[in-house]
């Protein structure tokens, strides 16, 4: 299968990828803003505008958003992560014009009511509070900040409530005038469209979008020494997590990295799985998983235990690390984990929102695209030998460590 593909005057580049069986189509509006490029004092900011364009725009006030889109049964969303935001639906084909149309006038032509910002304020504020509840979330931002220091990429995305209380309609205003520019974004559409349509549709509904201004600064994470950071909080478990070196969005060993992931921690039947739940019974929740960014990589290890078993499981992640990476996984591993990749990847296509989220993501943040067929081969290509290399390569070099829970400090004084 091939693309749709075209760039408009203004920079903003479309892809489309055509199911003509499907009678559903996803759509998604992608901007390269998130918490990686925000400027000291703008903690938390990119958020927040995604949360603030949904609260009225030029010709649609916020119940009217929802109505339209509930009215056809349509289902509209946004999200921001470190490097980008995405603003989306998924409706009926027949519906897409409506779809298209929200995005556009959301992304376009948001108002930034003061009145509805200090009313959005207490959201924001609250969903910072859940997270706070949530002690993965903690242990993971912690971790980030053990593994990179204090840059960019290590600070929360939904930044602090002191933040977000500080800040005013002009300040987003800015923010929105400098980031949200076409060449800074791709529209992705999956599904069934007719893509003459869509053309016509993107050059009516965001061809007269500005492509001045666009300030969105450069960035490099630099490498920091691997550091261990606690956090007391009076919860019941210790939640621990352990990072070690990955590799970037786009570095093609990303694949190598998937298959090893998988038989590590990464599925039910991988080595801490087996080892730390199904042996020792010492927690309910251990898996591993590998977080990319266009200029870094991370593959995180994450468990909830009791604090009298805390020290034991590190000990066993670590011991476990380092015996994969000595001996490497089995060829039996090693063929399981590639057919659940696989099966994972092939199962995705069926969702139209994922095919969308994939080509999107890709093509926003690296440029590129990679085709149904290019991603099996690729897959199928995957070596063994390299695989076990690249493995050993990562799970030997010095790890970051951040425990959340009560009496962690005694925890880290015997690590």
């Amino acid at each position: 299968m091939t693309f749709d593909q075209i760039t408009l005057p203004n920079g903003l580049r479309i892809i489309g990828e055509r199911i003509e069986h499907f009678r559903s189509v996803s759509v998604g509006l992608w901007l390269g803003a998130g918490s990686q490029y925000e400027l000291p004092g703008e903690a938390g900011l990119s958020h927040f505008l995604e949360h603030m364009v949904f609260k009225g725009t030029k010709k649609r006030t916020a119940r009217q958003i929802a109505e339209e889109m509930d009215a056809v049964g349509g289902q509209l969303n946004a999200f921001t992560a470190k490097e980008c935001t995405c603003f989306y639906a998924k409706v009926v084909d027949e519906h897409l014009p409506l779809a298209m149309d929200v995005l556009a006038d959301l992304v376009t032509a948001p108002v930034f009511d003061p009145g509805e910002l200090e009313k959005e304020k207490g959201v924001v504020i609250e969903e910072i509070n859940m997270a706070e509840d949530t002690p993965e979330d903690v242990v993971f931002e912690l971790l980030m900040l053990a593994h990179y220091g204090d840059q960019p990429l290590s600070r929360p995305i939904l930044g602090t409530a002191e933040c977000i209380q500080a800040y005013r309609s002009d300040d987003l205003r800015a923010y929105w005038s400098r980031m949200y520019r076409p060449q800074n974004a791709v529209l992705a559409l999956a599904g069934n469209y007719d893509w003459e349509r869509v053309k016509d549709m993107a050059l009516h509904l965001l061809g007269d979008w500005q492509s001045e201004g666009l300030e969105r600064r450069a960035y490099a994470t630099q490498p920091a020494k691997p550091a261990l950071l606690v956090r007391e909080k009076d919860i019941e478990q210790t939640h621990i997590c352990l990072g070690y070196p990955g590799v970037a969005t786009g570095d093609d060993r990303g694949f190598e990295l998937s298959i090893f992931n998988s038989a590590f921690g990464g599925a039910m039947s991988s080595r801490l799985f087996q080892k730390i739940r199904e042996d020792s019974g010492m927690a309910y929740s251990v898996y591993s998983y590998p977080n990319a960014y266009t200029d870094t990589g991370m593959l995180a290890v994450y468990a909830a235990t009791s604090p009298e078993a805390a020290n034991a499981v590190i000990d066993m992640i670590r011991a476990e690390a380092a015996s994969i990476a000595e001996t490497g996984m089995t060829r039996e591993e090693f063929q399981m984990a590639r057919e659940q990749m696989k099966a994972g990847y092939i199962m995705g296509l069926e969702s139209t929102s994922a095919r969308m989220q994939a080509n999107g993501r890709r093509l926003l943040l690296m440029n590129m695209t990679r085709t149904e067929t290019e991603t099996i081969d690729r897959i199928n290509a995957i070596d063994f030998d390299t695989t076990n290399a690249l493995m050993r390569d990562l799970l030997t070099a010095p790890c970051s460590v951040a425990l959340v829970g009560k009496g962690v400090r005694e925890i880290a004084d015997k690590i």
